[in-house]
């Protein structure tokens, strides 16, 4: 009853591919979560300016961010795509 079962083991490669894949999937939503953040953010009486400058900045900044891990795992997605290609 009280059986050992081996440890899974996957290639170090295959387990990549598959987290840049999951990457891939979940960078929409995350990126959507972090440019609705400043939405969240409280507009106090005198800070009221400064917090909109912030926020301004803050979404340029979450959009360079998305687009250079975007063109990343494009790249990553890429090779993986042409690697499979080679073995079949």
């Amino acid at each position: 009853m009280n059986e050992r079962r081996e440890p899974l083991f996957l290639e170090r490669e295959s387990y990549r591919q598959r987290r840049t894949v999951d990457a891939a999937r979940l960078l929409p939503i995350l990126g959507f979560l972090a440019l609705c953040l400043p939405i969240l953010w409280g507009r106090g009486g005198d800070e009221g300016s400064r917090v909109t400058s912030v926020g301004v900045i803050y979404l340029f900044g979450v959009w360079i961010v998305l687009i250079v891990s975007a063109m990343i795992l494009s790249r990553r997605l890429r090779r993986i795509e042409t690697e499979q290609d080679d073995i079949d």
